[in-house]
């Protein structure tokens, strides 16, 4: 991007771990959560909201028009599935190769993006252990 363009684009994403399993819960979620973050700061990605379920993790983001929605979920992916699976073995025994299911939910977000912020905050409620 160059300094005459500006930008506002921002994306839900929604990813799952194999078979929806509900293995993010406790220590595993806070790991999860703090991988995330440090994720999209070395992506240059801001988190306008996240909400770490046992079975899902809730994104909306902010990024820019340098990467992609499907680039950032694969950096998420791949870096938290290998840094969760050495922390906890219980999950590498779990799932050799991977943690998180293949794909996942992009979903762009333009007007009214109040909505996304409210239903994912509706999903921290229900879920104690998270924190945006």
């Amino acid at each position: 991007m160059d300094r005459h363009t500006s930008s506002l684009l921002t994306v839900h994403l929604v990813l799952t771990p194999k078979f929806r399993a509900k293995v993010l819960q406790g220590g595993v979620a806070i790991t999860c959560e703090r991988i995330i973050r440090k994720t999209c700061r070395n992506l240059e990605v801001d988190i306008i909201k996240m909400a770490v379920a046992e079975d899902h993790v809730h994104l909306f983001v902010q990024y820019s028009p340098s990467i992609s929605p499907s680039k950032i979920m694969e950096a998420i992916k791949s870096n938290s599935s290998k840094k969760l699976r050495e922390q906890y073995p219980h999950l590498k025994k779990w799932c050799k190769n991977a943690l998180w299911a293949p794909g996942g939910f992009h979903g762009s977000v333009g007007q009214g993006f109040d909505v996304v912020e409210k239903y994912i905050a509706g999903q921290k409620q229900a879920h104690q252990y998270n924190r945006s």
